[in-house]
């Protein structure tokens, strides 16, 4: 009998906390299965709020780094990578600098998994990741990734419109319901991030969201994703 190799798994987000929101719970599926996670973050996430002064502005930028760290940890991820693209200003760089900075980790790493934003979300950093990362993984001849998932974002996914790209169709859910605990406890680790309930970024509305996810396949909670594409 042939030993399953463990997976390599790639997300690539634009900011520190998409990726517990979007795909926390797979993610902790993948690191108990003892599957290598690696993350990328494009932006810091912080310099777009023009009402910050200095002073706050690096206290937001440590804190949001601390909070990132210990996701991280939780989630048992290997390596991470920071990128200091401007937040909530992707659209004004090269995408070709964004693709390159994603080749360059992929040709290292050679993952098989790939997760990503919904090229559809309301936020302009979520799309320019998309495309990107698209991009960057473009199928060519002997090209390591063979699986390619986008997920949802509360808070950027369902308040887009068909004007910014396809609505999120899920096709391929994730059953969480055995990370569904801990799940809520890497929410909390981003906790200057979360938002009071009925925000839909608030930890409330994002677990009942897995809830409703998981009854739509019949399973207590699920992250849900669109299969882009797959190789088997």
């Amino acid at each position: 009998m042939h030993k399953v190799k463990n997976k390599k798994i790639l997300v690539i987000v634009a900011h520190a906390d998409d990726e517990a929101i979007g795909c926390g719970g797979t993610l902790l599926k993948h690191s108990d299965k003892g599957d290598e996670v690696r993350i990328i973050y494009m932006t810091d996430g912080v310099g777009a709020r023009v009402e910050d002064t200095n002073a706050e502005d690096a206290i937001a930028r440590k804190n949001r780094l601390f909070a990132q760290q210990q996701a991280c940890q939780k989630l048992k991820v290997s390596q991470y990578y920071n990128f200091d693209f401007p937040d909530n200003q992707m659209d004004q760089v090269a995408l070709i600098e964004v693709v390159q900075v994603i080749e360059a980790i992929i040709n290292e790493f050679q993952p098989t998994v790939v997760y990503t934003h919904h090229g559809g979300d309301l936020n302009v950093d979520h799309r320019i990741v998309h495309q990107a990362v698209l991009t960057a993984c473009r199928p060519q001849p002997n090209a390591c990734v063979q699986k390619i998932l986008s997920f949802e974002v509360n808070s950027s996914t369902e308040w887009s419109s068909q004007a910014m790209g396809d609505n999120f169709q899920p096709n391929y859910f994730s059953d969480i319901s055995n990370q569904i605990v801990a799940k809520q406890q890497l929410l909390k680790i981003y906790q200057q991030e979360m938002r009071i309930f009925p925000h839909s970024r608030s930890i409330e509305a994002i677990i009942t969201l897995n809830k409703l996810r998981g009854s739509q396949v019949g399973v207590s909670s699920a992250e849900a994703f669109n299969l882009i594409r797959q190789i088997s």
